[in-house]
């Protein structure tokens, strides 16, 4: 399927509810960049436990936000990666995915001004169009405008098995019920903070994962595509 113009496609939803496998497959059929907004707040999360800083303290936070050297660029080493992440210089592809981070990131990126750094480089990489952005607030805060918007949801036992089955495929022990408890966490941290809660925008479509195959949330999002053309 061919856009023109290029447009700006928001995709928000709960972890674990398949925005990054979507967004990726999406933007590769579209010939878009894709860009997962959560890799910003991980990585802010991990430089914070890596470099000793207390979560809870916003300033430290903001200033490693705005100082560290981020890229995101297609993967580098064949293990499964959808891109690689480097932080000042550091291969962090997968670290910024440990229980660790995730445990930590809600924390993190509910801070207004670490939020407010992110946004800033968020906005940059999508100013041009042609993007797949995926979140939590994309739709509502990052990208208010964007062209396209869908929020996608599953139910939380069916987010953290896809979770449990990234991890084990890595290598990594992964315990279902410490994983469902996490998610259910960060939802409510997620949902409830001041600043941008995650919630769909208003005119976005809605999308449940529970049953589907990448190909066929694919081709819905293909289907509605056309017809927001067709409409405007």
């Amino acid at each position: 399927m061919s856009l023109s113009p290029r447009i700006t496609i928001a995709i928000d939803g709960p972890a674990g509810s398949g925005k990054s496998t979507l967004g990726a497959a999406l933007a590769e059929r579209l010939g878009y960049t894709y860009f997962d907004s959560g890799v910003v707040y991980r990585a802010i999360t991990w430089l914070g436990l890596r470099r000793g800083a207390d979560v809870r303290h916003e300033p430290a936070l903001v200033d490693l936000a705005r100082g560290a050297e981020l890229t995101v660029t297609r993967p580098t080493v064949e293990d499964g990666r959808q891109f690689t992440v480097t932080i000042d210089r550091e291969d962090a592809t997968w670290g910024i995915r440990s229980p660790e981070v995730d445990h930590n990131v809600s924390t993190v990126s509910a801070h207004p001004g670490v939020r407010l750094a992110a946004n800033e480089r968020l906005r940059q990489i999508a100013e041009n169009g042609g993007v797949v952005m995926v979140g939590r607030d994309i739709g509502t805060v990052v990208l208010p405008d964007a062209d396209f918007k869908l929020y996608l949801t599953a139910r939380g036992e069916e987010r953290a098995r896809r979770r449990c089955h990234e991890l084990r495929a890595r290598g990594v022990s992964a315990d279902y019920e410490a994983i469902l408890s996490e998610m259910r966490r960060r939802d409510e941290l997620d949902a409830g903070r001041e600043t941008a809660p995650m919630r769909p925008a208003p005119d976005a479509i809605h999308l449940d994962s529970d049953n589907l195959t990448v190909e066929e949330e694919i081709n819905f999002v293909l289907r509605e595509l056309g017809a927001h053309v067709a409409h405007t």
